[in-house]
């Protein structure tokens, strides 16, 4: 490129922080640069991309324009900052090799579905990946899953074992194509390859009990690629036609498939995984298959289509023709588009005999995913699976998927942040302390701060065995080296019983480390507020709704209407507490919750009730004894406790096979054109229900029908909600509080809609979740935004 004079050029320097590796940014850079005749370089560093700049002011201010209005796709600029230097008289503009920098750190992008590029590359069978079940470019692909340390480049990822053959090589050198630089890039020569196991009813290999496909080119040769991964996917398929559970290694960890269609394979599923109720994820060909099955809005097609290609929860169709054993008793059911090319090759080789599968996690009950390919891994997949398709592309971390749904008001409403969401992190204005918060017990998320930046974790999972807290260990170890987090304190919940609880005390010892406690529902509200920039001094209204939280008390609360500011938070209303007899015992019997209730308020059990008719004479006996007597019992102002003895009065669900599940029955059947309501009382601090349970035994004896006394149970909550809202705003002078609204019951898709919609008609500003769950998947960014105003005031 011509040499330009110094007398009307300027030399300017750019540092940009975010997502901004993996995204094709600096090939970006160099496309709009050497548009615009601008010579100098561009390079990635620990913490952003750095790039220097000599050209005309005309030039500089396109290039800038450029840079802000029209980035790379997935990049995610979080801060510019842009200084002028000298002019230098070089010719040309290069890109450099990666600089590090060990005190420097950056976010790093979330694997990605596979982009329509790809797509079309690998079902053309005149390109040289036609059938490449591992094509991906600088716009999808592996990110997280697979990235040992920064910067981001090959070297630094499980895709160091696969050396480039030439053709590969070219295409990652080159600035102007778009697998410069992307570190997965691949073809059949030189890749990861599929591999297919079965032990169920293929030829078996010698006495292994083992069909093998693989490679010949396994140990990375350069030979020509025979047609294994086309015989892998065509067992795998054969498999799935004849009714079979398949293993499938995907990007975070294997899945369990099966016909969705195939009634057999869906109690066999069952029957392995110990999952009697719980819905299972679907993925399905297209969008004009989900199309088939459930009522698909714009929003929920958009989101399904995008590259984090969640689980999205979608209202069924009154002729939906799929089985009631993938969600029974739901409305809804969870669908996902084949994210990676594997899926759409798997599917393909199917052919249009199965345009749905189950597409559900690999794991035993409640332990993490399985995600390699050890002894101790594929032993557990056995027993799960009749037979495994797998690759050699290690997993570094692994990950599930995320589940959402699009709110009524047509906003996402995220359940479980994972896969294509995490580790993108929350950018905040104020700079953090850094901190570790280690989350709670249930839907365990853990956060670390640095900087401008929250780091909230992939959903981990339930906290109850030691191989869901070796993830969690492991996953808190990858995170502090990935972005270079070195914590002066730890914030942890209250619950003494806690597997994260403990870790905490246990590290803050051995490293002297501050501990910071923090109640759960606090932290619920503390991560909304956050989240939109308003936890500080100023009070805000937070309603905490949820199933189980440790109180200062050491109580189980749950039906909490807090005023929190980050200088701490009063209990203004809590609903009257009531004896939860055995705890969990009573959490997954809804009927002894039921009857718990009716005890504690003085009310016969009468015969005909569903929750006396649900238990044996004997239960009864000693369910009384322990709450006559007071044993093994703790008390409890849990909402969803409360919902689940509303379930077992009304007939719904005497027992539960997972979290929530009664009080989602609960919800489906509400009559959504009842306006009637019960009442709940305000007395002093306290939500007295009992007016509510009198109203619905009347009802019950008068025989009102089912779906009628839900929405009127719906309906009493939504207007309780503004009466605490009145009645804590009456007792401060000056502006309206804004009202925060977290913790799982909001899921309710009912509750919450009538109760924004209430509010707001109302005067109110309330604030729901954003990036953040409803759900304890969001404790963790709380804690830590407690933690830090904590440091700051002391």
């Amino acid at each position: 490129m011509e040499a330009l004079s110094e007398a009307n050029c300027k030399g300017r320097q750019y540092h940009i922080s975010g997502i901004v590796q993996g995204v094709g940014f600096r090939p970006f850079v160099y496309r709009i640069a050497t548009a615009h005749r601008l010579n100098g370089d561009v390079s990635n560093s620990a913490d952003g991309v750095r790039i220097h700049l000599f050209g005309s002011p005309s030039g500089l201010a396109a290039f800038e324009a450029a840079l802000r209005n029209s980035p790379p796709p997935q990049a995610k600029i979080d801060q510019i900052e842009i200084s002028d230097i000298p002019f230098q008289r070089i010719s040309g503009f290069r890109i450099l090799t990666s600089q590090d920098n060990p005190a420097d750190f950056l976010p790093v992008s979330p694997d990605l579905a596979i982009c329509e590029a790809c797509r079309e590359e690998i079902l053309n069978p005149a390109e040289r990946r036609f059938h490449y079940p591992f094509t991906n470019c600088t716009d999808c692909g592996p990110r997280f899953s697979i990235i040992e340390k920064i910067p981001y480049d090959r070297p630094n990822t499980s895709m160091k074992r696969f050396r480039l053959c030439q053709r590969c090589a070219a295409e990652y050198a080159d600035p102007l194509d778009r697998r410069f630089h992307a570190q997965p890039v691949a073809c059949s020569e030189c890749g990861p390859q599929l591999r297919f196991l079965t032990t169920a009813w293929m030829q078996a290999d010698g006495e292994t009990g083992l069909t093998l496909i693989c490679p010949k080119n396994a140990k990375n040769s350069n030979q020509e690629p025979d047609s294994t991964n086309e015989r892998a996917l065509a067992a795998a398929a054969e498999a799935l036609k004849a009714g079979h559970i398949l293993a499938v290694k995907g990007i975070g960890g294997f899945h369990l498939a099966c016909d969705a269609r195939n009634p057999q394979a869906l109690d066999t599923l069952r029957e392995r995984k110990h999952r009697s109720g719980k819905p299972f994820a679907l993925m399905a060909k297209s969008l004009s298959v989900i199309r088939k099955y459930c009522r698909l809005r714009k929003s929920e097609a958009e989101v399904l289509a995008s590259p984090s290609a969640p689980v999205v929860l979608l209202s069924k169709r009154s002729d939906c023709s799929l089985p009631d054993a993938l969600a029974p008793g739901q409305k809804t059911l969870g669908f996902m588009l084949p994210y990676t090319p594997l899926h759409i090759l798997l599917f393909e080789a199917l052919g249009p005999e199965i345009e749905v599968l189950v597409m559900t996690s690999a794991n035993l009950s409640e332990e993490p995913i399985v995600f390699g390919d050890s002894e101790d891994d594929l032993t557990t997949l056995w027993k799960l699976t009749d037979s495994i398709l797998t690759h050699n592309r290690p997993i570094v971390t692994r990950v599930d998927d995320s589940v959402l749904r699009i709110r009524q008001d047509g906003h996402p409403m995220m359940i479980r942040r994972a896969r294509g969401f995490a580790p993108d992190p929350l950018v905040l204005k104020q700079e953090m302390n850094e901190i570790l918060a280690v989350g709670p017990e249930l839907k365990n998320t853990f956060c670390l701060t640095r900087g401008h930046y929250a780091f909230l974790s992939h959903h981990i999972g339930d906290m109850e065995n030691a191989e869901t807290l070796a993830a969690f260990e492991k996953g808190i170890e990858h995170y502090q080296a990935l972005f270079r987090v070195t914590p002066q304190a730890i914030a942890f919940d209250l619950h003494p019983n806690y597997l994260s609880t403990s870790y905490a005390k246990k590290t803050a010892a051995q490293k002297g480390l501050r501990l910071i406690g923090v109640q759960h529902h606090y932290a619920h509200i503390a991560a909304v507020l956050a989240e939109h920039d308003r936890f500080s001094a100023q009070p805000a209204i937070g309603l905490a709704f949820d199933g189980t939280g440790y109180g200062t008390d050491g109580t189980i609360w749950g039906g909490e209407a807090l005023l929190c500011s980050a200088e701490g938070f009063s209990r203004a209303y809590h609903l009257a507490p009531f004896p939860l007899p055995g705890g969990d015992k009573a959490v997954r019997n809804p009927a002894r919750m039921a009857l718990a209730l009716l005890y504690h308020n003085g009310v016969a059990w009468a015969p005909s009730l569903p929750p006396v008719k649900a238990l044996s004479e004997k239960d009864r006996n000693l369910l009384r004894t322990m709450l006559d007597q007071g044993l093994g019992c703790v008390n409890t102002s849990s909402m969803g406790r409360l919902f689940d003895a509303v379930s077992a009065l009304l007939g719904i669900r005497q027992e539960i096979s997972y979290e929530g599940q009664a009080a989602i029955e609960l919800e489906n059947l509400v009559n959504p054109n009842c306006a009637e309501a019960y009442h709940f009382e305000l007395s002093d601090e306290q939500i007295i229900w009992r007016p509510v349970l009198d109203e619905m035994l009347w009802d019950i004896r008068q025989g009102c029908g089912v779906p009628r006394m839900s929405a009127k149970f719906h309906n009493a909550l939504i207007q309780l909600c503004l009466e605490i809202c009145d009645r804590i705003q009456q007792k401060h002078t000056g502006s309206r509080f804004p009202v925060a609204l977290s913790g799982g019951v909001w899921q309710n898709q009912v509750l919450l809609s009538g109760v924004q919609k209430k509010l707001r008609a109302h005067g109110w500003d309330v604030l729901l979740p954003r990036q953040l769950p409803f759900n304890d998947g969001c404790i963790a960014f709380g804690q830590a935004m407690v933690a830090d105003a904590a440091i700051r005031n002391s």
